[in-house]
């Protein structure tokens, strides 16, 4: 079992940065992670996956180029660094973890998730 905790949401303005963290406890060997959102009123939608050595990244095409995903296994820790925040990027960021050493994008593709943080952008 894998317990996950997100941190670092908040509220900012357009075109700012924030980058959230999911500190991971249990078996966490071998496992990819991944970070998804839900808007209020829509789906949990996938944002961006790593795999558990972090050599393969995916990323959802509306954050390619302003979101980075990454680990750092002696901490067990992911992050998301999310730039250029957009109001449409206004959601519940949960992080997901996924028992197989290879990331995935769907939400079948995970096995454990944390409670989520949120993230507000707006003026």
């Amino acid at each position: 079992q894998v317990q996950l905790v997100e941190s670092g949401g908040g509220l900012v303005q357009p075109g700012e940065s924030l980058k959230l963290s999911c500190a991971a406890s249990g078996r966490t060997l071998n496992t990819a992670m991944g970070w998804f959102r839900q808007a209020p009123g829509k789906e949990r939608v996938f944002v961006a996956s790593i795999s558990w050595s972090g050599g393969s990244t995916y990323y959802a095409d509306s954050v390619k180029g302003r979101f980075t995903i990454s680990r750092d296994n002696a901490k067990i820790t992911v992050y998301l660094q999310m730039n250029d925040l957009k109001p449409e990027d206004t959601a519940v960021y949960y992080c997901a973890g996924r028992k197989y050493i290879n990331s995935g994008r769907q939400l079948d593709d995970f096995d454990y998730w944390g409670q989520g943080t949120q993230v507000t952008v707006s003026s």
